[in-house]
This record gives structure tokens, sequence and C-alpha cells, in this order.
């Protein structure tokens, strides 16, 4: 076994209402006057002064609004850092992600691209950033991605989606909470806890399982049955415990990988621009094969919060789209080395990865 010396989020806050002190968590950090602090906001709270009235401007200090309604891409990461570059008298002194798994991964990347030259795209792969980042901040406003404990930043490039995965990328100080996703519409909160779901039945049965992921992965696991599957739990529990689920989640794969579903995943976002919460639903409803039991936990919960996944997505592909697709899929080799094992390529071939996206 190869030993890897993982850096983790350093510094962490946690509790209904921690939000209210991120002036202090801020203000030891402020280079001097003139280096700002830019505030990457999800454009659908443009309008909530619940939370845009609480960010602590100061100075030079903005806030960016960014959409969200797409995966995030690595040409707008390139926009992003020019448009700071160009506002900004002097590097910032900091950047702060506030929304879910998207915006968590723009602001991880903006923090590289800062310090790194090159475009977004550059540094697609692993252990490819050169410099530190500047100091960043998560705070996740939807639970399930573990986009905030993460060392990826997952970006869609022009001819790849995949992560800017390296020891500079995981968060400098992340706050917890829960009070921030209160007003989470019930299909984004399923499909995103179900990304965390996901994140735990690929790490627990892929084959780069060890006592530290699976440490992490079972906690996640059990918090999600608790969230979704068992009993009835007040909706401040309930926040709380899938917020702790998607960090557990997160962590899980750390020291692992995730597998088929978010293999396949990847190919659908590339070509379809489909979410990846979404997608990844999509995908694991067909994988039986692979996570048996994990699939038929999967369907239970969905039918217990009636859910209804999109049918007939690749439906009216052409070889040309399903060609693009398995490529994309294809190209992440650890993804698929930790769910089928070194031999995978001669069980996953690309008539296999055809056959099961024609399920979708």
């Amino acid at each position: 076994m190869s030993y890897k010396n993982f850096p983790m989020v350093s510094n962490v806050m946690f509790g209904r209402g921690s939000f209210n002190q991120l002036e202090d968590i801020l203000a030891p950090k402020r280079i001097n006057t003139k280096a700002p602090f830019i505030f990457l906001v999800d454009d659908v709270f443009r309008s909530n002064v619940w939370i845009t009235s609480r960010i602590p401007l100061a100075y030079d200090d903005r806030i960016i609004f960014v959409s969200a309604k797409e995966e995030p891409k690595t040409e707008q990461v390139d926009a992003l850092v020019e448009e700071i570059i160009l506002m900004t008298k002097e590097r910032p002194s900091g950047i702060i992600g506030i929304g879910g798994g998207t915006i968590m991964d723009i602001a991880k990347a903006i923090s590289i691209m800062l310090t790194n030259k090159g475009d977004a795209k550059d540094y697609q792969g692993w252990d490819l950033v050169k410099n530190e980042a500047v100091f960043h901040v998560g705070i996740p406003t939807i639970s399930g991605t573990g986009a905030e404990v993460s060392r990826t930043a997952v970006l869609t490039g022009p001819d790849k989606k995949l992560g800017i995965n390296s020891d500079f990328t995981p968060f400098d100080q992340v706050i917890l909470d829960s009070e921030l996703t209160k007003d989470v519409p019930k299909d984004q909160w399923f499909y995103t806890g179900m990304d965390c779901y996901i994140h735990c039945i690929e790490s627990l049965k892929g084959t780069y399982i060890n006592t530290f992921s699976e440490t992490f992965g079972e906690m996640a696991l059990k918090l999600c049955k608790e969230v979704f599957l068992e009993g009835e739990l007040s909706s401040e529990e309930a926040q709380e415990k899938l917020m702790m689920a998607s960090w557990h989640g997160g962590m899980s794969i750390v020291y692992s990988q995730v597998g088929v579903a978010h293999a396949l995943s990847y190919g659908l976002s590339y070509l379809l621009g489909t979410k990846h919460g979404i997608g990844n639903c999509i995908v694991f409803d067909q994988l039986e094969e692979f996570y048996p039991e994990g699939v038929r936990m999967f369907k239970a919960m969905k039918e217990k919060h009636n859910i209804k996944l999109p049918q007939g997505i690749c439906a009216d592909l052409s070889d040309r789209d399903f060609d693009i697709m398995i490529k994309i899929s294809l190209s992440l080799d650890p993804l698929w080395e930790n769910a089928l094992g070194p031999d995978w390529k001669k069980i996953m071939t690309p008539e296999k990865i055809k056959s099961l996206y024609q399920k979708m």
C-alpha cells in the first residue's frame, strides 16, 4: 500500500447560528485594508436579506453573486478570476464561498487560480497545483456533496469533467451552520443528500477501503439512514444530522475513492449538463449489479419521500453522444479501480457502459 499524507480542513466551526461568527474569523486574516475579502454567494440568495445582510463587509470587500444553475466550468472559474483581479488593487485577503457544492468547488478553484498561472483546465487532475492557494472559507447552505471537506474542486472543462485534486484545495476554514439549510426545496434536499449516501456506499464497497475511510463512511451511512429512512426527526435534528453526514461522507472518500455511480454521472454531466446530485441518483438507480444492498435501500428512500426520477434522458442520444460519455467515464481510472479492482477494464467495457446509459 502507498501512503499519502492528506491535508484536511484546519479549522471548523459547528452550530446553528455560527454564521454570525464570520466577522470574528475573518478579521485576523485580513492582510491590509486594500486586500479585500471576496464573498462568492449563490445567486439564489440575491434577494435573501436574512443571509446577505449578515455578510460582514468592510473596506473594499465585495460580494459576487454566482449562478449555480449549471455544473461549475473551468471557463466560469477563469472569468471570475479575471473579474476579481480587475476589481481589486491587491491580491484578496481571502475567498469565502457561501452556497452549495457548486459554489464550494468554484471558491476552492478560484483561491488556487489566484496564485497559479494559466487556466483552470490546466490543473484538472491529481497534484498539478504548485503554489499555495489564498486563504479560503467554505460555508455550505445545503448538505450532501461533501465539497466543504474534500480535496477536490470538480469542474467541467473543454475536454473532460475532472477535479482539481491537490493538497492546496481544502478549505482553511469551514462554518457548518445547519440553520442555513432550512429553506432547501425537497427534491434538491433529497438529490444532494443522496450524493452523500452514494459516497458512503461507493467508499465502503470499494477496493480502496481502509479503516480510516470505513470509520467515516459508516457514520455517514448511519446518519443518512436516520434522516431518510428511519423514524421521525424534527426539522432541526434532520438538518444537523444531514450536515454531519455530508462532512463524514466527504471524509470517507478522502483516503479512498468513489465508484461506478460517480464515473457514469460525470459522463451525463459533461454531455447533458445534468446536475451532480440528480445525475448520481439517475445512475445509481440502475446499479443493483454492483451495489445490490445499497440500491435497494436507495429505492426505499426514494419511495418513502415520493421522489420521481427523470426517465429516458439518454433515449434520443446518437452513437456519437454515447461515445463522448463513455470516453469521459472511462478516463476516471481511480474511480473504476476502486469500484472493480485493478482488472476493471476487463469488466467495464465501452459496450457495458453504453448498455447502462441506455437504461437511463
